[in-house]
């Protein structure tokens, strides 16, 4: 069989068609193959737990935390270190004995897949490996093995809020028992398309769930997100740099540098954190550094400060920066300085060490900023005065621009959209595509700020309550509001969200700048259909089909 790797979970996939020699991302063909026999792993795992839920029995914390950890660690950009994975499968092992004990004679009709267990070593392990290859098994329906690829990419993507909520003491029985039923579904080959579509859909209201759980761990943890000018612009001093999604790594490291004379730099997805009042109380906490993730290797060269990655959004580092970029969670690059958590806490000293010894930017820059914290209640505090405005003709239409970002040029697609859009209609963005057009100054609507940032990709939930909010208000459903969604997709938590909102039956989406190369012809042509997914093409022609030509010109 073939060794070639095989890898299309993500938009920039080689040729849109998939990764076959090595991953655009970085990833290698022997972590490639590891994260296959993983998968498959958490299947085996999936099958057994779902048997045991179904049985009546529970699943405890720490195989809770595993499904999610191991997903998540999965996900593009997020762990390129083989001993990891090879760590994990060895520890899927154990948890599938486990699970098969507890379950005990209750076991029915066992896929023989489902009691796989992966050699002990590194070596052995790759040798099985091209049997879980993604097209390892030509024979199978290329419908089926797009909406199962496309099942386990909404779970990698929805494990990704699990995790953060789990770090937040939010577990959630319902969201953790569907990843046992969606994993054990994978595995059952009497599945036609109409039950897997169905998963899928499910899986996007249980992602919806999910989602609603993180709002709640981060809102409880650092009260609710305020709008607050944000620094964009560097000051003198030593530095961390902190990128991810990850609060609470920000908010430990902000207590273990408080009063040592070192500045705190959000990047990426972590910007949003100036919202967040327990966060923001942090005078050190002084600012956002750079722009968009997949610039980081040109903006990291050289920086006289560290940088600390908490999830996803890593790239191959370059020498210039090697020895001052460290990983954590479940972050992971061959030989990268890893900060281990104990006992619930991490120990931040190497990092801040390394900062004082670099000593940071020698000068200020002149002073600019931006504002974010535009979540749902700060929005929705304001309910009142948005309605009257639309009644009012003064705000016509509202888009919200949003999603991954990633290297692809087509991409300048979002920042030519939100230059175009007229003066009276008024933007929500989220997630990292934002840093595309986040710096421009669009004025104002009715009295508000025509871009309003609403956080990280975390944060959709923030946008699906604002939009829900505003049908309920105008008693209409949310398809008949003067909204359009305009997303950008990049990796598997874009699957997660565009399943929610499919799920929520929310139409003619705009996505881009590709379909995922997973979408067979025929699922796709559902989602054309059913849902009335659009394909972006130029800015000009998208706002003159949603807007008329007559309101484009006001």
């Amino acid at each position: 069989m073939d060794n070639a790797m095989f890898c299309y979970q993500c938009e920039q996939t080689a040729g849109g068609k998939g990764c076959v020699k090595m991953g655009v991302c970085g990833k290698t063909p022997e972590v490639a193959a590891l994260q296959d026999v993983l998968i498959h792993s958490l299947k085996g795992i999936g099958y057994y737990g779902w048997q045991i839920i179904e049985s009546g029995g529970e699943i405890d914390t720490p195989t809770y935390k595993f499904i999610m950890d191991t997903m998540f660690s999965t996900l593009t950009n997020v762990n390129f270190d083989p001993e990891h994975f090879v760590s994990y499968i060895q520890e899927a092992n154990k948890i599938k004995s486990q699970l098969k004990a507890q379950l005990g004679n209750k076991a029915q009709s066992v896929p023989s897949a489902a009691d796989y267990m992966a050699p002990s070593t590194k070596e052995e392990i790759l040798r099985d490996a091209p049997k879980f290859s993604i097209m390892a098994d030509e024979s199978l329906d290329m419908d089926i093995r797009s909406l199962q690829q496309t099942l386990i990419y909404g779970f990698k993507g929805m494990a990704a809020y699990a995790h953060h909520s789990l770090i937040l003491g939010k577990k959630d029985q319902e969201v953790g028992n569907f990843f046992f039923k969606g994993l054990a579904a994978t595995l059952d080959k009497t599945l036609g398309v109409p039950e897997l579509l169905g998963l899928c859909m499910e899986l996007g209201k249980t992602n919806l769930k999910c989602m609603e759980m993180l709002d709640a761990a981060n809102t409880s943890a650092y009260g609710n997100p305020e709008p607050n000018e944000v620094l964009i612009s560097k000051k003198a001093g030593p530095f961390i740099v902190i990128s991810g999604h990850d609060m609470k790594d920000l908010n430990e490291l902000l207590e273990q540098t408080e009063g040592k004379g070192i500045n705190i730099y959000t990047h990426g997805e972590m910007i949003p954190a100036h919202g967040y009042p327990e966060l923001k109380k942090h005078k050190h906490l002084i600012g956002n550094f750079g722009t968009a993730w997949q610039n980081q290797q040109k903006e990291f060269d050289n920086l006289p400060g560290c940088i600390l990655m908490t999830t996803n959004c890593l790239m191959t580092p370059r020498d210039s920066y090697r020895d001052r970029i460290f990983a954590t969670s479940i972050v992971g690059f061959p030989d990268m300085p890893y900060i281990e958590e104990h006992n619930g806490s991490k120990d931040f000293t190497p990092i801040i060490k390394k900062a004082l010894e670099l000593g940071g930017f020698k000068e200020d820059e002149p002073e600019r900023k931006i504002i974010v914290g535009f979540a749902h209640n700060a929005v929705l505090s304001n309910a009142g005065k948005i309605v009257e405005a639309v009644k009012a003709g003064e705000i016509k239409h509202f888009f919200l621009i949003g999603g991954c970002d990633g290297a692809r040029p087509g991409r300048s697609y979002y920042t030519d959209f939100a230059d175009k859009t007229p003066h009276n209609t008024l933007m929500l963005t989220l997630a990292c595509g934002k840093y595309r057009f986040n710096y421009k100054d669009f004025g104002t609507v009715a009295g508000f700020p025509r871009l309003l940032d609403v956080g990280q990709c975390n944060d959709s939930f923030s946008a699906i309550r604002i939009a829900v909010a505003l049908a309920e208000a105008f008693q209409c459903g949310v398809n008949d509001l003067p909204l359009t969604l305009v997303l950008s997709w990049y990796e598997q938590k874009a699957v997660a969200i565009l399943l929610t909102l499919l799920s929520l039956d929310i139409r003619n989406i705009y996505i881009g700048p590709s379909l995922p190369a997973f979408f067979s012809p025929n699922v796709l042509q559902v989602l054309v259909e059913k849902f009335k997914v659009k394909v972006i093409s130029t800015p000009e022609k998208d706002l003159e089909a949603i807007l008329g030509a007559n309101a484009l010109k006001s």
